[in-house]
């Protein structure tokens, strides 16, 4: 059996970082993903929610954002749950494996923030500010 997906598109809005009661990093965010359309057509995209985990998590809530080219393998899960008005619902969602970064932010955009590994002595949750060329992929 196998279950793969591999997609290509653009975020929709900044990734949402939680953390589970355990302290595991989970990130959601929405790909925004081009669909194949007759040249008369207007373009037309899927949107397809994406859960990552861990350290990729948290590497893609501190270095990614709105807009942002992005490649997601995974695995599709179907999961069901009761709405608030006890409604049996289902939700699709692509279980990232491996998310890469295709483009770099733009010239002149804002700086990213985040806590620089090599800065782990100066305290939890300092944060610095660096431009695209000072992160490490």
């Amino acid at each position: 059996m196998l279950n793969r997906v591999i997609l290509i598109g653009r975020l929709t809005k900044d990734p949402e970082l939680r953390y589970t009661p355990n302290g595991v990093a989970v990130a959601r965010f929405t790909l925004a993903v081009d669909r194949r359309q007759a040249k008369d057509r207007e373009k037309e995209a899927d949107f397809i929610d994406i859960v990552v985990w861990q350290k990729q998590a948290e590497n893609c809530a501190n270095y990614i954002g709105k807009g942002r080219l992005v490649a997601v393998d995974g695995r599709l899960q179907i999961r069901s749950y009761d709405d608030s008005q006890g409604i049996r619902r289902k939700a699709a969602e692509v279980i990232a494996e491996n998310v890469r970064f295709l483009d770099r932010a733009k010239e002149g955009g804002s700086s990213y923030n985040a806590s620089h590994p090599n800065h782990a002595d100066e305290g939890m949750g300092s944060e610095i500010s660096f431009n695209e060329d000072d992160i490490p992929f």
